[in-house]
């Protein structure tokens, strides 16, 4: 088959690449990116050349004729481009809601227009905003708290509309916090953000009191997801699935705590009060468990791969991460 990744050189774009190129299913890999945030580097892990099947694609999902252009011949398509980083998203209103909706409008309607199979949309466990039950499936209606998860939850809708006209099979991915090291890796992930802290000597900030629930998945773990749903759609029948595992779902008091155990016991962890507490979210995936597909990491595993990653390709002076962590 022929897979078109929208954001494919972004931070699972950068991961997800090479595991569709090493599928023998896959014959083409298109990128489709705009490299506002990403870069060309980050497929450095990915074959390149003639006869490495990979097509990249400079354009912009707002765009109908990027998009257009990038889906001819495509099978499949792994739409990931957006704007991310739900708390920042509150000030860029305008502009997530041009990216991650008119954006995933774009590609729904070009994949039906050149009769594309299957779509695989990345959502998020976002959505749920602040829900008071601790076993979150997918039967429990979203209440997104700001416009990443407003457009996310919304463009899940968008996909439903298509899907119910019979014009592809399609799925949507709500996906778990993302962490762990990868060519494309991004410092505003809370357990990236915290380790990185760790390991350059500064304390580590909770805000608010630190009992937020959030669930957990390894980027690797998200890319095999996306792969999954991508080469095998037949195991993946639902419109919607939360992706993550049920013993993923930590308060960030206690990813600080994991962090400061693995990385350096003398770490001090600070608490700052926060007029705003973001979402919370303790959630249930036994539905993913139907399809066959099972996460491989844990928290404490991904914390100690991330720790001997930096350490072994750190140099001072080139990354700060001074921003505020915008998924606790």
């Amino acid at each position: 088959m022929n897979v078109l990744v929208t954001g494919g050189c972004g931070y699972i774009g950068s991961v997800l690449v090479p595991k569709l190129q090493a599928d023998d299913s896959v014959e083409r890999v298109t990128v489709l990116d705009d490299l506002s945030t990403g870069s060309p580097r980050n497929l450095f892990g990915a074959r390149v050349g003639t006869d490495s099947g990979l097509d990249f694609r400079r354009g912009d999902v707002r765009k109908y004729g990027d998009v257009e252009n990038a889906m001819r011949n495509v099978d499949t398509v792994v739409h990931l481009a957006a704007v991310t980083g739900a708390g920042s998203t509150h000030d860029r209103r305008e502009e997530t809601y041009a990216i991650n909706l008119d954006g995933t409008g774009n590609v729904l309607t070009a994949a039906a227009k050149f009769d594309v199979e299957n779509v695989v949309f990345a959502s998020s466990c976002n959505n749920y905003g602040r829900a008071t039950s601790t076993d979150i499936d997918e039967s429990v209606e979203p209440d997104p708290l700001n416009p990443y998860a407003e457009t996310k939850h919304e463009a899940e809708q968008l996909l439903a509309e298509y899907v119910s006209d019979g014009d592809f099979r399609g799925t949507a991915l709500r996906m778990s916090t993302n962490y762990g090291y990868a060519p494309g890796i991004r410092f505003n992930l809370v357990i990236n953000h915290f380790v990185f802290r760790a390991l350059t000597d500064r304390p580590l900030t909770v805000y608010g009191d630190g009992t937020n629930w959030r669930p957990f998945i390894h980027v690797q773990d998200s890319a095999r997801a996306f792969k999954n749903a991508a080469c095998d759609p037949d195991s993946w029948s639902e419109l919607v699935y939360n992706v993550g595992a049920n013993d993923e779902n930590y308060q960030i008091a206690d990813i600080a705590e994991i962090v400061r155990e693995e990385v350096d016991a003398g770490l001090d962890i600070t608490y700052l009060e926060d007029e705003h507490p973001g979402p919370s979210y303790h959630v249930n995936f036994d539905r993913l468990a139907e399809t066959g597909f099972e996460p491989r990491w844990t928290v404490r595993d991904g914390v100690q791969d991330l720790t001997n990653s930096f350490r072994a390709s750190y140099v001072p002076g080139e990354v700060t991460t001074n921003q505020r962590p915008i998924d606790q």
